[in-house]
């Protein structure tokens, strides 16, 4: 699944291809994805005046409202001509003349909503916490919101309404390199452990974004491949292995129906 990071370099990757763009049209290849995709024939004529993120959804601003996106499970975008075959799964794209901005969803689990709205009080939205990597998201934030809950610590972090952004995968990297065990009740950690758990999670964002974006070239190509963040990971789906800081097997936990692969040595 496209994680923050993911979704992030999708945005860098389109933005400077589609934004200033006017629409001379929509295409719709399927009735729905998650929701019905809505009838957006007043787009034509419309410009693309911006193309940012919130969370995991993609807000492209144009002249009378936005434009939602979400990945879903298996989504992806790319920024092709506008005559090329449509692809199997190719399930929305929004025309530009001579480019279309083409959506790949092979699940059918990602959305194309459309508000007129600010974006910031849509009902998928207004509910979130703060993005990781902006000012609001601190260790004082993070360690004011542990003090509150007995769930484990990794759900914490994963919940949408403490941050944003923090799936599965850098989660378990994050507890992993802040030695902390993914089951630990939130509130039973330390202010210092949850500073350090504040560090990770910031640095490893930053650099799965950093490295995602080299590639961004690939968003022009007919496979769309968009070179998704790949990391030499230390723990994530490696249980069984050999821990590459100790040695100790790596083991696994279900939690929230989520496995979680961690060092039973290194994390406490």
């Amino acid at each position: 699944m496209p994680e923050l990071p993911e979704v992030e370099t999708s945005r860098r990757g389109i933005a400077p291809h589609i934004t200033g763009q006017t629409i001379t049209g929509s295409i719709a290849r399927a009735p729905k994805l998650r929701w019905p995709i809505p009838k957006l024939d007043f787009l034509k004529g419309q410009t693309i005046h911006k193309v940012s993120r919130r969370a995991k959804y993609l807000l492209i601003r144009c002249d009378t409202g936005t434009l939602i996106l979400h990945l879903g499970m298996s989504g992806s975008l790319r920024v092709l001509p506008s005559n090329s075959p449509a692809a199997k799964h190719d399930h929305f794209e929004l025309v530009m003349g001579d480019i279309a901005l083409r959506l790949r969803d092979p699940r059918k689990f990602g959305a194309v909503l459309w508000t007129s709205e600010d974006p910031a009080s849509h009902s998928l939205i207004s509910h979130l916490g703060p993005e990781p990597l902006n000012s609001e998201f601190t260790a004082d934030y993070l360690f004011s919101q542990t003090q509150k809950r007995t769930a484990a610590i990794k759900q914490v972090i994963m919940d949408n309404k403490v941050v944003v952004g923090v799936g599965n995968i850098y989660a378990t990297e994050s507890l992993f390199l802040s030695g902390i065990h993914p089951a630990r009740a939130a509130k039973r950690i330390s202010k210092a452990r949850i500073e350090e758990l504040h560090r990770h999670i910031v640095e490893i964002l930053r650099y799965a974004i950093k490295r995602g974006g080299t590639t961004l070239r690939d968003f022009q190509q007919q496979d769309g491949s968009p070179g998704y963040f790949q990391q030499e990971l230390w723990v994530y789906g490696r249980s069984g292995e050999a821990c590459k800081s100790c040695g100790s097997t790596l083991k696994h936990k279900l939690l929230g129906q989520r496995t979680s692969a961690y060092c039973p040595q290194c994390q406490r």
